[in-house]
């Protein structure tokens, strides 16, 4: 019912509409008169040969022989009556069979598509429309992007210029206006100056025209903007973008963090102001084969084992949850946590092993001059053999080729990071490599979402989502920083304190057992309380600080219900970081 209203209100909104149907409405009741006239005259020449009709009978005649049906149930006989059947018939075909169509397509049902279209394509929106999300391009991030936002209940608009593209978007489920993103006037129907944010998610030159033209309409809406370029950074925060991202950059380094290096060691792969989120290996030190509680990690470290990871799977930590060679804990602690914990465990595990990459575009080049920047020995495997600047590091050939891997230390290395931009290519060399070190880390990255899964079932320890990261480092400025994205599917975040929680103690709630999520910490008053011991009461003014999947985040929403700051408000913050930046 409110599609069909959206439809009659495009509809009857223009004034051509109006006019057309006007028309329509002249011709149909023209179309009337020469009815009823014909009707007459087959009475009069009915009387005239002698013939007794009814009314009804003589206006049945008109519409059959006007229709070119022509039963043959009631004829004239006389020359009169044959000459006015015929001109009956002449006008019924020009009047029904060519006028009335031609008149129904072309003042009525081409108006209803165009309006059909507009209503689920709109060019533009509501007057009171204010604090949405306007995304310039469907592409993989914005999927993801959206998924978060439709979580949170953020309303969102993608810009399509095409509008068969922007028909079937709607008619997939997605909200779409059809306009150009180089057009100023596409920006005031869309309402640019009442939105929470401009994500301008194309390539770096359409983006900073998108920057450029937003800004010519208004200083306040924060621009969020892509490039795989560092060189397009600058220009396009000239061009008005508050906050670049740099894809491929952020893809290598978090790639980079997900590297166990040839220690027990403890690495950092996240940061929420004051606590720091690690992981580090259980192979070949004295934890492995026990369960959680009989390390008494947290007694004699003070870090807190939030998670396990086994081969890409994540699992949350129980008091007796098994600890194997191949796990590879997440915990969460302050700096002197973790120093405590390297000072015990960190000196198992001790090689000199090389990491392998594979591929030699933007994101192996950004995971190269990491791992060089770390001083971790590795090598790089690329086709192409055009990587000067790590000559000596580089091994030309097809990864695919096992002599290729043998050179490039594939038998001695303790990690191989997978980094093509090709999704297939990258299950092929997962599968491939597991087969010949079952032993070793691998970690790809990937384009689409949709293959993580396979990603991991070929053998990939961890694996990246190209669009979850874009879609988590936008969402994270939405929410002002109160998102960290750890790993894929793994997230830090902060949140109000649900009405369910209420002057109740940590322990009484099972939050872990029940959602899967784990407190981590909880802010009061702007500062950090790291760690809050079991019996420590939840208190209106304070924030929880979690960790946990999306799923169990999703979880945590159904079971304590969801509080959400307005978006007058966030849009309002927002604004402020603008007018700081």
């Amino acid at each position: 019912m409110k599609f069909i209203t959206s439809e009659l209100s495009f509809f009857f909104q223009r004034k051509s509409t109006r006019i057309n149907l006007k028309r329509l409405l002249i011709f149909v009741g023209l179309l009337i008169g020469v009815i009823l006239l014909f009707t007459v005259l087959f009475h009069v020449i009915s009387v005239y040969e002698g013939q007794d009709h009814s009314w009804i009978s003589g206006f049945y005649w008109t519409l059959v022989t006007m229709s070119t049906l022509g039963f043959g149930d009631i004829v004239f006989e006389t020359d009169i009556g044959r000459l006015f059947s015929a001109i009956v018939l002449i006008t019924g075909v020009v009047f029904l069979l060519v006028m009335l169509p031609f008149t129904f397509i072309q003042f009525f049902y081409a108006p209803w598509l165009e309006a059909q279209a507009q209503a689920r394509a709109p060019k533009r929106l509501p007057d009171d429309t204010c604090d949405h999300i306007i995304i310039t391009q469907y592409n993989s991030v914005a999927v993801a992007l959206i998924e978060k936002l439709k979580l949170f209940d953020y309303n969102y608009w993608i810009m399509v210029p095409e509008l068969n593209k922007a028909l079937d978007l709607s008619d997939i489920g997605y909200n779409v206006i059809h306009g150009s993103v180089d057009d100023p006037e596409t920006w005031r129907k869309v309402r640019v100056e009442a939105a929470a944010m401009v994500v301008a998610n194309d390539n770096e030159r359409v983006n900073t025209n998108v920057a450029f033209t937003v800004r010519e309409l208004t200083q306040s809406v924060p621009i969020v903007s892509f490039t795989n370029v560092d060189e397009a950074v600058d220009i396009l925060k000239l061009a008005g973008s508050n906050h670049v991202l740099n894809l491929a950059e952020m893809m290598g380094q978090s790639l980079v963090r997900r590297v166990v290096s040839g220690s027990a060691r403890v690495h950092v792969i996240g940061r929420f102001q004051e606590l720091v989120i690690a992981e580090a290996p259980a192979l070949e030190t004295p934890i492995a084969g026990k369960t959680l509680a009989e390390t008494r990690l947290r007694e004699v470290t003070g870090v807190n084992i939030v998670g396990i990871w086994e081969r890409g799977a994540y699992r949350v930590a129980s008091s007796d949850s098994v600890i194997n060679e191949n796990s590879i804990l997440v915990m969460a602690g302050t700096v002197d946590n973790l120093r405590k914990y390297d000072e015990l465990l960190g000196i198992y595990h001790a090689t000199d092993a090389p990491v392998v990459i594979l591929g030699g575009g933007r994101v192996g080049v950004v995971v190269a001059e990491s791992l060089k920047e770390r001083q971790i020995p590795f090598k790089i495997v690329e086709r192409s053999g055009n990587l000067e600047k790590f000559k000596k590091y580089q091994v030309v050939g097809d990864a695919a080729d096992l002599s290729v891997l043998k050179k490039a230390g594939l038998e001695e290395a303790h990690t191989v990071i997978i980094t093509p931009n090709e999704d297939d290519t990258n299950i092929y060399l997962t599968l491939y490599c597991r087969r010949l070190r079952p032993d070793i880390q691998i970690i790809s990255r990937a384009t689409l979402d949709r293959n993580l899964y396979t990603l991991r079932r070929a053998g990939a320890d961890f694996s990246l989502s190209y669009s979850t990261m874009g879609a988590n480092a936008v969402f994270n400025f939405l929410q002002r920083g109160e998102v960290v994205m750890l790993a894929e599917g793994l997230n830090i975040f902060k949140v109000p304190m649900p009405d369910k929680m209420l002057n109740k103690r940590i322990s009484e709630l099972d939050v872990r057992d029940k959602t899967g999520c784990t407190i981590v910490g909880i802010e009061e008053e702007g500062q950090i309380i790291l760690q809050p011991e079991p019996d420590f009461r939840l208190l209106k003014e304070h924030k929880l600080i979690l960790i946990g999947t999306i799923e169990c985040e999703k979880e945590f929403w159904k079971c304590y219900d969801k509080s959400k700051p307005s978006s007058g408000r966030q849009r309002a913050a927002l604004r402020s970081i603008n007018k700081s930046e």
